[in-house]
Protein backbone atom coordinates (compact mmCIF):
# COMPACT_ATOMS: atom_id res chain seq x y z
CA UNK A 1 0.00 0.00 0.00
CA UNK A 2 1.12 3.53 -0.62
CA UNK A 3 1.44 5.82 1.67
CA UNK A 4 0.71 8.87 -0.44
CA UNK A 5 -2.40 10.68 0.59
CA UNK A 6 -4.17 12.32 -2.41
CA UNK A 7 -5.91 16.41 -1.65
CA UNK A 8 -8.03 17.32 -4.02
CA UNK A 9 -7.48 20.53 -5.42
CA UNK A 10 -8.57 23.36 -3.73
CA UNK A 11 -12.04 25.54 -4.93
CA UNK A 12 -11.58 28.82 -5.46
CA UNK A 13 -15.02 30.44 -6.58
CA UNK A 14 -14.24 33.23 -7.57
CA UNK A 15 -12.26 32.04 -10.96
CA UNK A 16 -15.27 29.43 -11.23
CA UNK A 17 -17.34 32.67 -11.37
CA UNK A 18 -15.40 34.42 -13.55
CA UNK A 19 -15.46 31.61 -16.40
CA UNK A 20 -18.82 31.00 -15.96
CA UNK A 21 -19.57 34.59 -16.79
CA UNK A 22 -16.97 35.41 -18.98
CA UNK A 23 -17.34 36.70 -22.02
CA UNK A 24 -15.65 38.59 -24.79
CA UNK A 25 -16.17 42.05 -25.95
CA UNK A 26 -17.09 42.89 -29.68
CA UNK A 27 -13.88 44.60 -31.63
CA UNK A 28 -16.02 47.29 -32.08
CA UNK A 29 -17.29 48.00 -28.47
CA UNK A 30 -13.32 48.03 -27.66
CA UNK A 31 -12.00 51.96 -27.17
CA UNK A 32 -8.14 53.21 -25.74
CA UNK A 33 -6.66 53.51 -23.26
CA UNK A 34 -5.11 49.95 -24.08
CA UNK A 35 -2.91 48.37 -21.94
CA UNK A 36 0.76 49.07 -21.44
CA UNK A 37 3.57 47.20 -21.72
CA UNK A 38 3.59 45.96 -17.80
CA UNK A 39 0.15 45.24 -17.93
CA UNK A 40 0.55 43.42 -21.26
CA UNK A 41 3.99 41.36 -20.18
CA UNK A 42 1.24 40.13 -17.12
CA UNK A 43 -1.46 39.08 -20.32
CA UNK A 44 0.96 37.27 -22.56
CA UNK A 45 2.54 35.55 -19.33
CA UNK A 46 -0.67 34.13 -18.27
CA UNK A 47 -1.19 33.43 -21.92
CA UNK A 48 2.06 31.28 -22.61
CA UNK A 49 1.11 29.13 -19.73
CA UNK A 50 -1.25 27.23 -22.04
CA UNK A 51 -1.13 23.61 -22.71
CA UNK A 52 2.18 22.66 -25.33
CA UNK A 53 3.40 19.04 -25.44
CA UNK A 54 6.56 18.77 -25.49
CA UNK A 55 7.39 22.18 -24.08
CA UNK A 56 8.21 23.53 -27.46
CA UNK A 57 6.46 27.27 -27.85
CA UNK A 58 4.97 26.49 -31.07
CA UNK A 59 3.68 30.02 -31.14
CA UNK A 60 5.01 33.80 -31.01
CA UNK A 61 2.90 37.30 -30.39
CA UNK A 62 2.86 40.12 -32.81
CA UNK A 63 1.70 43.57 -30.51
CA UNK A 64 -0.13 45.98 -33.29
CA UNK A 65 0.15 49.68 -31.10
CA UNK A 66 -1.85 52.40 -32.79
CA UNK A 67 0.44 53.69 -35.41
CA UNK A 68 0.86 49.66 -36.39
CA UNK A 69 -2.94 49.30 -36.50
CA UNK A 70 -3.74 52.11 -38.40
CA UNK A 71 -1.15 50.80 -41.06
CA UNK A 72 -2.56 47.86 -41.33
CA UNK A 73 -6.07 49.52 -41.31
CA UNK A 74 -4.55 50.90 -44.78
CA UNK A 75 -2.42 48.16 -46.24
CA UNK A 76 -6.18 46.09 -46.27
CA UNK A 77 -7.73 47.97 -49.23
CA UNK A 78 -5.04 46.75 -51.71
CA UNK A 79 -5.16 43.24 -50.19
CA UNK A 80 -8.83 42.92 -50.86
CA UNK A 81 -8.60 44.45 -54.24
CA UNK A 82 -5.98 41.88 -55.23
CA UNK A 83 -8.53 39.06 -54.05
CA UNK A 84 -11.08 40.63 -55.64
CA UNK A 85 -13.64 40.84 -52.42
CA UNK A 86 -16.17 43.16 -52.69
CA UNK A 87 -15.77 46.59 -50.79
CA UNK A 88 -18.40 46.24 -48.16
CA UNK A 89 -15.86 43.28 -47.16
CA UNK A 90 -12.68 45.54 -47.05
CA UNK A 91 -14.40 48.15 -44.86
CA UNK A 92 -15.34 46.35 -42.46
CA UNK A 93 -12.04 45.36 -40.79
CA UNK A 94 -10.62 48.64 -42.40
CA UNK A 95 -12.80 50.18 -39.53
CA UNK A 96 -12.05 47.78 -37.25
CA UNK A 97 -8.40 47.99 -36.97
CA UNK A 98 -8.20 51.81 -37.85
CA UNK A 99 -10.18 52.39 -34.32
CA UNK A 100 -8.36 49.75 -32.44
CA UNK A 101 -6.40 50.79 -29.66
CA UNK A 102 -3.93 47.38 -29.60
CA UNK A 103 -4.05 44.25 -31.00
CA UNK A 104 -2.19 41.22 -30.75
CA UNK A 105 -1.60 38.64 -33.60
CA UNK A 106 -1.16 34.83 -31.90
CA UNK A 107 1.30 33.26 -34.83
CA UNK A 108 1.50 29.06 -34.57
CA UNK A 109 5.19 28.54 -35.58
CA UNK A 110 5.58 24.82 -35.70
CA UNK A 111 8.73 23.12 -35.12
CA UNK A 112 10.30 19.52 -36.11
CA UNK A 113 9.21 17.26 -33.23
CA UNK A 114 8.85 13.69 -34.07
CA UNK A 115 6.38 12.88 -31.25
CA UNK A 116 4.36 16.02 -31.51
CA UNK A 117 2.18 16.24 -34.50
CA UNK A 118 1.88 20.20 -36.36
CA UNK A 119 -1.83 19.81 -35.49
CA UNK A 120 -1.09 19.36 -31.96
CA UNK A 121 1.11 22.33 -32.27
CA UNK A 122 -1.60 24.12 -34.02
CA UNK A 123 -3.86 23.47 -31.42
CA UNK A 124 -1.37 24.54 -28.67
CA UNK A 125 -1.16 28.12 -30.70
CA UNK A 126 -5.01 28.36 -30.82
CA UNK A 127 -5.48 27.73 -26.43
CA UNK A 128 -2.66 30.67 -26.30
CA UNK A 129 -5.61 33.01 -27.96
CA UNK A 130 -8.15 31.92 -25.54
CA UNK A 131 -5.50 32.17 -22.68
CA UNK A 132 -4.91 35.54 -23.60
CA UNK A 133 -8.50 36.75 -23.95
CA UNK A 134 -9.46 35.22 -20.65
CA UNK A 135 -5.93 36.76 -18.70
CA UNK A 136 -7.17 40.03 -20.17
CA UNK A 137 -10.73 39.98 -18.89
CA UNK A 138 -9.48 39.17 -15.32
CA UNK A 139 -7.34 41.97 -15.27
CA UNK A 140 -10.06 44.41 -16.04
CA UNK A 141 -9.88 45.01 -19.81
CA UNK A 142 -11.87 44.04 -22.95
CA UNK A 143 -10.80 41.42 -25.19
CA UNK A 144 -11.95 40.22 -28.86
CA UNK A 145 -10.49 37.15 -30.68
CA UNK A 146 -11.15 37.67 -34.29
CA UNK A 147 -9.82 36.48 -37.57
CA UNK A 148 -11.08 37.49 -41.06
CA UNK A 149 -10.23 37.22 -44.48
CA UNK A 150 -6.78 39.03 -44.45
CA UNK A 151 -5.01 37.02 -41.70
CA UNK A 152 -5.46 33.84 -43.32
CA UNK A 153 -3.98 35.35 -46.80
CA UNK A 154 -0.51 34.29 -46.88
CA UNK A 155 0.92 36.90 -49.00
CA UNK A 156 -0.69 39.48 -46.43
CA UNK A 157 0.09 38.26 -43.36
CA UNK A 158 3.75 37.80 -44.93
CA UNK A 159 3.83 42.19 -45.28
CA UNK A 160 2.31 42.67 -42.40
CA UNK A 161 3.45 40.81 -39.37
CA UNK A 162 6.42 39.26 -41.01
CA UNK A 163 4.41 35.42 -41.03
CA UNK A 164 7.10 33.25 -42.68
CA UNK A 165 5.72 30.61 -45.00
CA UNK A 166 5.32 27.53 -42.59
CA UNK A 167 3.43 29.74 -39.68
CA UNK A 168 0.09 30.89 -39.40
CA UNK A 169 -2.16 33.38 -38.00
CA UNK A 170 -4.30 31.85 -35.64
CA UNK A 171 -6.39 35.02 -34.14
CA UNK A 172 -5.69 38.82 -33.62
CA UNK A 173 -6.81 40.03 -30.01
CA UNK A 174 -7.97 43.17 -29.76
CA UNK A 175 -7.34 44.78 -26.37
CA UNK A 176 -8.37 47.86 -24.55
CA UNK A 177 -10.99 49.40 -22.38
CA UNK A 178 -14.59 48.45 -22.64
CA UNK A 179 -17.04 50.93 -24.23
CA UNK A 180 -20.13 49.46 -24.21
CA UNK A 181 -21.46 45.60 -22.77
CA UNK A 182 -23.51 43.48 -25.24
CA UNK A 183 -26.23 41.60 -24.25
CA UNK A 184 -25.72 38.64 -23.72
CA UNK A 185 -26.41 35.55 -25.93
CA UNK A 186 -27.54 31.89 -25.67
CA UNK A 187 -25.01 29.66 -25.11
CA UNK A 188 -24.74 25.92 -25.91
CA UNK A 189 -27.14 23.37 -24.26
CA UNK A 190 -24.92 20.11 -22.86
CA UNK A 191 -27.87 17.84 -23.51
CA UNK A 192 -26.74 18.53 -26.99
CA UNK A 193 -23.38 18.20 -27.27
CA UNK A 194 -22.58 15.99 -24.38
CA UNK A 195 -22.16 12.07 -24.72
CA UNK A 196 -21.76 9.92 -21.82
CA UNK A 197 -19.52 6.28 -22.50
CA UNK A 198 -19.50 4.03 -19.10
CA UNK A 199 -17.99 0.89 -20.82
Amino acid sequence: MSDITIKPLSKDDHVLDFLLTRRSRPAKMIKAPAPDRDALDTILTAAARTPDHGALVPWRFVVLEKKALENYADALQGAGERLGLAQADIDKPMGTYANSPMAVAVIASPVEAAKVPEAEQLYSAAAVCLSLVNAALATGWAASWVSGWHSHDPQFMNEQLGVAAHEKCVGIIHLGTEGGTPPERARPDLSKIVTWKSE
